[in-house]
């Protein structure tokens, strides 16, 4: 059975997920958010996808969010190659808030704090 610190963990893993569903919804124009407006351009500004661009950015955080629900499950399971999961999960969202940091700044360093936690845990 899991431990405390597993479930609070998967549920970090689930809550950030929650927030890449936020930039799907923004980057499919499905909902308005405040401090997380509809844009077509990545890297500051300096990059301009265009509105399908967005379109796919948007479909590829959602993927970011399945990612970190599977990788929640697989941890609360403890499944053998849950870090490998994750990892590859959280460098994927690194890339994809890192493209977006104006907005998606405190998903950078949520991610690698998920990062370092992940590496520190291998090694025990």
């Amino acid at each position: 059975m899991a431990s405390l610190l597993t479930y609070l963990a998967a549920l970090v893993l689930v809550a950030h997920g929650g927030v890449h569903l936020l930039g799907t919804a923004v980057y499919l124009e499905l909902a308005e958010v405040a401090e997380f407006t509809y844009k077509t351009t990545l890297l500051g500004g300096f990059v301009d996808v265009g509105d399908t661009g967005m379109r796919v950015f948007g479909v590829l955080w959602a993927v970011a969010a399945v990612g970190f629900v599977v990788s929640a499950s697989a941890l609360v399971t403890d499944w053998d190659h849950w870090q490998l999961l994750l990892s590859t999960v959280v460098v994927f969202s690194l890339i994809l808030t890192a493209l977006d940091y104006t907005v998606a700044y405190a998903g950078v360093v949520v991610n690698v704090v998920i990062i370092a936690v992940v590496s520190l845990s291998s090694r025990m």
